[in-house]
């Protein structure tokens, strides 16, 4: 058996995660949303162009972004 290659771990630890919504409607998320700020629901989210989406990752990966990234087209 070989010996496992070093890494650095700055590469191990900085995991993310991308997730997606799609079990709910338009209407579910506008009703959802009105009720957010009276159940003490802060949102943070910063915008990226998709053709900015390896600066975001690259934010991600520095933690240079508060709550999610999210692509516009």
């Amino acid at each position: 058996m070989s010996d496992v290659p070093a890494l650095p771990y700055r590469l191990l630890w900085g995991e993310r995660q991308l997730r997606s919504v799609a079990n709910l409607t338009r209407t579910d998320a506008v009703e959802f949303l009105k009720l957010a700020p009276q159940m003490g629901i802060k949102t943070s989210t910063a915008t990226y162009r998709l053709e900015q989406a390896n600066q975001a990752l690259d934010d991600l990966r520095a933690g240079r972004v508060q709550g999610a990234a999210v692509l516009v087209p």
